[in-house]
């Protein structure tokens, strides 16, 4: 298993993904070996042996952003990198391609049955590592380039490379939407029948039993006593996660419906961009910025909210919209988000309507019996989707990769 990031030192959803497939796998009897590009204690992974391809800390911005920021990334073939230079995500993967090869012929690990590599970062480490032993290679697609870029450019050209070599050298893909699937084959050109479609889940169990915090943010409940109704996102702020069309439709909502607040959880390049447009709109009093959040603070800021939305201009799967059903929140995803594939107990908007963002924001705000009514049902919904039954899949087709590189 080939991935960038485990919690708790992960900035997004493929640590996490990555955390409860590994699980669900070892409980089903899979043996991994997992490959990180830092070194770090992860509590809770004993079901596997984890190897860290470099001593870089964790907080080392390649070894945990570059997932994200790949736009930043420079434009070099691995064979013109130096991998001493730990200062570049180029230099950080080289280390971590060369790290994979020296395991392999040193037989420090065994000669694996699968291959299983989780995005552009570690596609080229699989791609040698399926050159080395002949064993078929997964790769899992959790986000291509195109949906880092969103609609705002064409992306990083290294990375679409790498994608394309990765996708191409794999035995089978998998992609964690119909969106996600789609952009593969008419973006990469590759044929529909290599790919499989498994949406990600969420375990409750690891949720664990919490107790919301309503002093984390005060000011919040002491509104919500006065009757209005908290909206709330918890991303990254970047370009692809449609925040300045969120603004926008908060915006509009207000304009008919005074009783609305946004709490936007989370950091990024956007920022300062966003705390600027709230004044411009004159909405700068009903928008709260807690900054980047982590454990209690995070788990508040979705308990804290009546409303969650999700408004990506493009995202694969989203496994935020299923942690917000988990607390309790009524749901808008964006028609460009793949969890709308598995839940239908939501409203749903393309990313860019923000007079149809407003309608929905207005509507649930002002009409208690739709607010339980969706609330209820997508809990219900999420509560059916299981790690186990994704590693299943997984598991059937390594069975199935196996059988046939033997026959």
């Amino acid at each position: 298993m080939l991935g960038w990031e485990l919690p708790p030192h992960n900035s997004g959803g493929l640590g996490v993904a990555c955390y409860h497939l590994s699980k669900a796998l070892a409980q089903q009897g899979a043996s991994i070996d997992f490959v990180l590009p830092y070194d770090a204690h992860h509590p809770g992974t004993e079901y596997m042996t984890i190897h860290a391809a470099t001593s870089l800390n964790p907080i080392h911005k390649f070894g945990i952003m570059g997932a994200y920021d790949s736009k930043s990334v420079a434009e070099q073939d691995l064979d013109k990198v130096d991998m001493r230079d730990l200062q570049t995500m180029r230099g950080v993967q080289k280390r971590y391609v060369t790290f994979v090869e020296r395991m392999i012929k040193s037989k420090k690990i065994d000669v694996p049955d699968a291959i299983h590599a989780h995005d552009w970062l570690t596609m080229e480490a699989g791609m040698r590592a399926k050159q080395l032993t002949d064993a078929p290679l997964i790769v899992h697609v959790h986000a291509t380039e195109f949906d880092r870029a969103g609609s705002f450019g064409s992306g990083n050209p290294i990375v679409h490379e790498i994608e394309y070599q990765g996708l191409m050298m794999a035995d089978r893909i998998i992609a964690v939407s119909g969106i996600t699937k789609n952009i593969i084959i008419h973006r990469y050109g590759i044929p529909a029948d290599k790919i499989e479609v498994v949406h990600n889940a969420i375990d409750p169990s690891s949720m664990g039993t919490y107790d919301y915090d309503g002093r984390t943010y005060r000011y919040l409940e002491s509104l919500r006593r006065e009757g209005y109704t908290v909206v709330s996102t918890v991303t990254r702020f970047t370009a692809q996660k449609g925040l300045t069309q969120l603004v926008k439709g908060m915006a509009r909502a207000c304009e008919r419906y005074d009783k609305l607040v946004l709490l936007l959880a989370g950091d990024g390049e956007q920022r300062d961009e966003l705390i600027a447009l709230t004044a411009e709109l004159g909405i700068s009093d009903k928008v709260f910025f807690t900054g980047f959040v982590r454990g209690k603070q995070w788990r508040d800021a979705y308990s804290v909210a009546d409303v969650f939305v999700m408004s990506s201009v493009s995202e694969p799967f989203g496994l935020t919209a299923l942690e917000a059903a988990h607390y309790g929140s009524a749901l808008i995803i964006s028609k460009q988000s793949g969890v709308g594939e598995v839940l239908k107990s939501i409203m749903r908007y393309d990313f860019w309507d923000t007079d149809k963002l407003a309608d929905q924001l207005v509507g649930i705000a002002t009409s208690p019996a739709l607010s339980h009514q969706l609330r209820d049902d997508v809990k219900r919904e999420y509560a059916r989707l299981s790690w186990h039954d994704v590693a299943r899949k997984c598991m059937h087709l390594y069975d199935r990769m196996k059988i046939g590189a033997t026959a």
